[in-house]
């Protein structure tokens, strides 16, 4: 059998972390505590399941050493993060087909309870690339790397991994590459690995670039999720932007529910297979049907989409003018980690291009 099946030589400016001279730069690393954050990724480290589940494997890793509970049952009793509970953005279907892009992830990572800061390339920001990678070496946040293999010297195209550490003396990044059939871990120049986020995704037309995500203090909600069936992602993000015009063009509930109706069936609810899940999620459902505005919105828009209305709502009401958030009014309750977690995925949304797509 060929290279192509089973595993490929590292280019000659790779170290292998199991060699000799990886070993050493591992003691280095330890010893200048450049591998406080390596420990929770070692333990979460996982090989993508697909070719192109790059992003979705770098995620599975994330989310699991950022120690995010996903409320959602994985296997048996076990809530635990698989590829296949990622589909909160786009569906897995789209993902085994053409990859993910930077913007996708980051809102994947966003709607499972994370935390992101998401930077892209760019000629002057070599030293904001060296931060993040002492943040992430420090353990005060997990980074993913967006880059091109053909940059490095190594097959493939758009490729995404977990950094598990930074060599800062010696400028020596550590790839956790979650395509481990095809590259084992190892370390590379920092600045080499920056330069290979420059090219142009050509699905995106932008540089690739990096992730920065840290565990939210309220991480995952337990039903309501952004769905982009029957459109991809950057389709719903443009139809997004033409309700937010259209909300501010509203004058009053009545024409806010309407023009809100066109999302309604971009929203779903999440199945919960635990007694105690769906006990939390009908309690926030009752606190949203209990609100002031719930029966307005009802006469606008019929009962089938009342409750997606207007939770959407209330997740973009930060963008309506105040005389319309007045007659909003204010939710309490369990409904609030809803709303959290749906306006992390609304703002993710809001910063998406007019693009799609990046594979391994």
């Amino acid at each position: 059998m060929g290279q192509t099946l089973y595993r490929r030589p590292l280019p000659s400016d790779a170290i292998a972390f199991s060699s000799p001279e990886g070993r050493q730069v591992f003691v280095e690393a330890l010893a200048t505590e450049g591998l406080n954050g390596y420990f929770r990724l070692a333990e979460q480290f996982h090989t993508q399941s697909d070719p192109a589940f790059c992003g979705l494997g770098s995620l599975v890793v994330a989310l699991n050493a950022l120690a995010i509970d996903p409320e959602r049952l994985w296997k048996g009793p076990w809530r635990w993060f698989a590829e296949d509970l990622l589909d909160c953005c786009v569906p897995l279907a789209d993902v085994r087909e053409r990859g993910l892009d930077l913007d996708e992830l980051a809102c994947l990572a966003r709607c499972n309870g994370a935390e992101v800061e998401d930077q892209r390339h760019d000629t002057s920001n070599l030293v904001a690339w060296r931060a993040a990678l002492a943040i992430a070496a420090s353990g005060d946040a997990v980074l993913v790397a967006s880059y091109d293999r053909s940059a490095m010297g190594q097959s493939g195209g758009g490729h995404f991994s977990p950094i598990g550490g930074y060599h800062a003396t010696r400028d020596l990044a550590l790839i956790l590459d979650v395509a481990r059939f095809k590259y084992p871990p190892h370390w590379v120049s920092a600045e080499n690995l920056w330069r290979a986020m420059e090219p142009i995704d050509p699905a995106t037309g932008r540089a690739r670039g990096w992730l920065v995500m840290r565990r939210r203090p309220r991480s995952s909600a337990l039903g309501f999720s952004v769905s982009c069936v029957g459109e991809n992602w950057h389709g719903l993000s443009r139809r997004l932007k033409e309700v937010v015009a259209e909300l501010g063009l509203s004058p009053g509930l009545a024409e806010l529910a309407r023009a809100m109706l066109p999302l309604a069936s971009h929203l779903e609810i999440r199945g919960t297979a635990t007694a105690a899940h769906q006990e939390a999620l009908a309690i926030a459902r009752t606190a949203l049907r209990s609100s002031g505005v719930y029966p307005r919105v009802q006469q606008e828009v019929g009962s089938e989409h009342a409750e997606a209305v207007t939770i959407l709502l209330f997740a973009i009401a930060d963008r309506l003018k105040p005389s319309q958030r007045d007659e909003l009014g204010t939710l309490y309750g369990p409904i609030t980690e809803e709303l959290s977690n749906l306006r992390a995925q609304l703002a993710a949304l809001s910063g998406i291009q007019d693009a799609a797509g990046s594979t391994t």
